[in-house]
């Protein structure tokens, strides 16, 4: 891909805005047990955690045997601290009240706690995988739609504190079914609305979003409607699904402009760039090639580069980790089907883990007792002789005070 001077120019101050935007200062104070200052003491502070979302979708998780399973959890934690989980209706529900979905979700959700990964579910209300059951009558389906919402954000509350409420209501009104014909009736605005609303209702702290890959005026207006409203919205997500074509840089930071005037963060919510020839639901098998993985790659690094370089987008979620499951049966993941990495996975590695990185601090206290750092945003570590502290490194300034 040829980058255009106004592409080279975005990429070549992005290291500024991710200093800016992206890392702080924090001033660390030791005291003693009677609040005097302890000076000349060493002092370690570690990064654990980026505060920035960087994900996947982890579908499959148990869909491997074992040591597959081992091997494709051990890339995404590697890799990942941030995952979407599946709560299609049509699948989670195949028949009326019986909720195959809850189960798995909850061993995924679960896997995702112990490993320390944050996550968010998709999507509660959307007009494809509709199960064959319900009702195409919206008077009959949104009493349905109602209870599965505050029902399944209810249940999953302390396990999931993130959903795509709503997805791609502007187009939903294409459909033939129950959210279709709602969607006819009562327009984008009121259902979006309505169904965050259930969602707010159930978990008044969780973090809603509405989703959409329609991006476009249409969209800007629908996105503008809501906020004017001041409906419970936390966030925009947008996907990003390249199959026919990698979108140019300039989009990408056009894009992340034109939304951002909402005042709203933005999450990229399903990123997809593929590894071989692009194309629209190409005949399989559909192969990754090295020419197609070396593409991937650079193109990879500065879609990253320029999304994490911009102040309102706050979650980037890669759309299928693994080619064995890519939607499509695109070779669109990150890793190939036998699960070793692709180039793509080791730069966003890179990048995350290593160059986006806080390294170990070994800091001295001055005479005041203060050591001072600045690092990337996310959760620490402070280790005092056997003493730790834990704490969120925030936009702004930063104090922490230790009492030894």
């Amino acid at each position: 891909m040829q980058l255009s001077p106004k592409a080279q120019e975005l990429l070549a101050s992005a290291a500024e805005r991710i200093e800016r935007y992206r890392k702080a200062d924090c001033t660390i104070r030791l005291l003693d047990a009677r609040g005097r200052p302890v000076r000349n003491r060493t002092v370690q502070v570690e990064m654990t955690r980026h505060a920035f979302l960087f994900g996947a979708n982890i579908f499959p998780l148990f869909e491997f045997d074992e040591k597959q399973h081992e091997t494709y959890g051990q890339r995404f934690r590697a890799l990942f601290n941030y995952a979407t989980l599946a709560f299609y209706w049509g699948a989670y529900e195949p028949e009326p009240g019986r909720k195959t979905g809850r189960d798995q979700q909850k061993r995924i959700a679960e896997w995702c706690k112990r490993h320390g990964i944050e996550t968010k579910g998709h999507p509660l209300v959307w007009h494809e995988v509709y199960p064959r059951w319900a009702s195409n009558d919206p008077d009959a389906v949104k009493p349905l739609l109602e209870a599965r919402v505050r029902e399944i954000v209810r249940e999953f509350r302390g396990l999931i504190e993130r959903w795509d409420v709503i997805n791609e209501a502007t187009v939903g009104h294409r459909y033939e079914n129950g959210v279709g014909k709602w969607l006819v009736r009562d327009g984008a605005v009121k259902v979006v609305t309505e169904t965050l609303n259930w969602a707010r209702a159930a978990h008044p702290k969780a973090f809603l979003l509405f989703n959409d890959y329609n991006i476009s005026p249409e969209f800007e207006r629908l996105v503008e409607a809501l906020v004017k409203s001041n409906a419970s919205l936390d966030a925009i997500g947008i996907q990003s699904h390249m199959h026919t074509g990698d979108w140019t840089l300039e989009r990408v930071w056009e894009v992340c402009e034109t939304y951002a005037r909402f005042g709203k963060p933005l999450h990229f919510t399903e990123v997809t760039v593929l590894s071989g020839q692009h194309g629209w639901e190409r005949p399989r098998p559909w192969r990754s090639t090295p020419e197609g993985e070396a593409r991937q790659a650079d193109y990879v690094e500065w879609f990253y580069t320029l999304l994490f370089s911009h102040p309102a987008v706050e979650a980037i979620t890669w759309w299928d980790l693994a080619d064995a499951y890519a939607w499509q049966g695109a070779p669109a993941g990150l890793l190939r089907e036998d699960l070793n990495p692709k180039p793509a996975y080791e730069r966003l590695r890179k990048l995350i883990r290593e160059q986006w990185w806080t390294p170990l601090q070994t800091l001295t206290t001055d005479s005041q007792g203060v050591a001072r750092f600045r690092g990337y945003l996310g959760a620490y570590r402070i280790t005092v002789d056997a003493k730790t502290h834990m704490f969120e490194l925030k936009r702004g300034k930063n104090a922490v005070r230790m009492r030894l």
